[in-house]
């Protein structure tokens, strides 16, 4: 994920030097410049928020993944408390500002999309494991072949290129207003690439299973092990459910501006 306040922060600056040459415009320049700066502080606390977790946890686990999609509705209230403060309303938006909208809900549907597909590779596996712990007995060979550890399938690339698109877009802008609503959008994606707590746990924990097989010493691996596959397959379940519910909601929000614009051209 990118940094959200290391991004705002240089193009805050650079949308304060933009209004700047225009004096006679002060008046709305400062106002624009103290709304895009609330926006801005609103982002840094939800930032500020995943980069201190609290004691005890990690970055990256289940729970740190759904703190940040937890985020997401925050993040979005925002903004369009920043297009109200601004007296900017979407119906009022020129093309480059609309198409710049629906491109953020785009890159975050694929992003959503990166994260679904992990989540189905983290599926297999866990399927694998589960199909191991019962050969545990009956075949310890084929069991030891189904207790490999679970490699990263890692969205980085994708999401970096997502991010790559959208800086690459910023073309012409119509007003203060519209550069105002783009530098903000721009500001609404993150990434980060690493293996997850709970995967190098059960990685860790088929190693000590493995090596319990080898030694004729299974029962106390096993048990371990099939602890920490529920707990996974629990905490797995309910970060698709909330992917499939924020995946369900930005295509909803997409498909009314959509509706909107058609409206507006009939």
């Amino acid at each position: 994920m990118v940094l959200l306040v290391q991004r705002l922060s240089k193009l805050y600056h650079k949308l304060e030097n933009h209004y700047h040459h225009h004096h006679h415009h002060q008046a709305e320049v400062d106002a624009l410049s103290a709304s895009l700066h609330a926006f801005r502080s609103d982002v840094s606390n939800c930032v500020n928020q995943l980069l201190h977790p609290e004691p005890g946890s990690e970055i990256l686990s289940f729970s740190w993944i759904q703190r940040c999609f937890e985020l997401l509705p925050v993040i979005n209230k925002a903004f369009l408390k920043l297009v109200g403060d601004i007296d900017y309303p979407m119906s009022c938006w020129d093309v480059a500002s609309l198409d710049e909208y629906l491109n953020y809900g785009l890159h975050l549907l694929e992003l959503l999309n990166c994260v679904t597909s992990s989540l189905s590779h983290l599926a297999q596996a866990r399927l694998s494991f589960a199909h191991a712990l019962n050969l545990v007995e009956s075949s310890p060979s084929t069991a030891i072949e189904h207790l490999k550890a679970i490699q990263s399938q890692s969205s980085s690339k994708d999401l970096k290129e997502l991010v790559r698109n959208k800086e690459g877009g910023e073309g012409k802008l119509s007003s203060c207003k519209e550069r105002v609503v783009h530098e903000a959008l721009m500001e609404v994606m993150v990434e980060k690439g690493e293996t997850l707590k709970e995967v190098k746990e059960l990685n860790s924990a088929a190693n000590s299973l493995v090596s319990a097989i080898l030694s004729g010493k299974t029962s106390v691996a096993a048990m371990d092990f099939g602890g920490k596959l529920g707990v996974f397959e629990k905490e797995m379940d309910a970060l698709e459910k909330q992917v499939d519910a924020l995946f369900s909601s930005v295509l909803a929000a997409r498909n009314e501006l959509l509706n909107g614009v058609r409206q507006r051209k009939q």
